[in-house]
């Protein structure tokens, strides 16, 4: 269905986590979704964050049947917005309208929220998640440990998904340990984040996920431009070089992979050519 002009032939990337309804993209989405369709981008999962990004989001999927929802507060803003947008986002859930509960999750690096309440959300997520049968999407910074700690203690054995991992190669494993899948954005390809391509050596194709996490972390060659998914085709060519495999592989992988996370027992209904 989808062509792509980065080398001839069907990539079919999947944007794990795009903030399309977001006020940026807002004002221009259709032609944003235009260049994401023409660059090989099959699927993305939108990330509503507040209830103008659900409502705007919830319409999109409508008028876009490729594009699929997510929902929860972000751990920088459950003081602020927690208890409004919660259940708002339960009641999407509720309606079968969201496919992953998220982000949700820890953030001891910048602690707009206290910590104490980012738990007490994330715990109330994860609850929700599996009320609803739903995978989880997590932002996790600075926060490891207690982000193992507490999925341990009430979502263990569930499905989970690390977005724009930038964690240590140790963090990885036991991510991997648990059964957890994770994600790479555009700072993968920044010139200073070695480290971060080292984590993408043990990380098994199998068990990654490609995102943009747009209009944030634009790609090494599109630094200084806001994100968009159609940039995703530079953070799969950088994996792909790591990995020593045509892009093609991390297509097909990190594909297979979001529509097991995402859609269990699906295509995702969309048929490739």
């Amino acid at each position: 269905m989808f062509t792509s002009k980065n080398g001839g032939g069907f990539l079919g990337l999947i944007d794990s986590h795009a903030h399309l309804s977001s006020e940026t993209f807002w004002p221009n989405i259709h032609s944003t979704l235009a260049a994401a369709k023409s660059a090989g981008i099959m699927r993305i999962v939108n990330i509503c964050t507040d209830s103008l990004s659900l409502e705007r989001g919830l319409q999109l999927a409508l008028d876009y049947p490729w594009i699929a929802n997510a929902a929860a507060t972000t751990p920088h803003d459950v003081e602020k917005e927690g208890e409004e947008f919660f259940p708002q986002a339960e009641a999407a859930a509720i309606k079968g309208k969201l496919i992953a509960i998220g982000e949700t999750g820890l953030d001891y690096h910048y602690e707009h929220s206290p910590r104490s309440l980012q738990q007490t959300f994330l715990r109330r997520y994860f609850a929700l998640a599996i009320r609803h049968r739903l995978p989880i999407v997590i932002h996790c910074r600075d926060a490891f440990d207690d982000l193992c700690s507490i999925a341990d203690e009430c979502y263990l054995n569930r499905p989970l998904l690390l977005h724009c991992f930038t964690g240590t190669v140790k963090e990885a494993q036991e991510a991997l340990k648990r059964g957890w899948k994770i994600s790479f954005s555009g700072i993968v390809t920044f010139k200073k984040s070695q480290e971060l391509r080292d984590v993408v050596k043990v990380v098994p194709l199998t068990e990654m996920l490609v995102e943009t996490d747009a209009p944030y972390l634009a790609p090494q060659n599109k630094r200084g431009r806001m994100n968009e998914p159609a940039f995703l085709t530079e953070t799969a060519q950088c994996i792909a070089d790591v990995k020593q495999v045509d892009i093609n592989e991390v297509s097909m992988a990190t594909k297979n992979g979001a529509l097991a996370f995402f859609w269990p027992g699906s295509t995702g209904g969309l048929q490739e050519k």
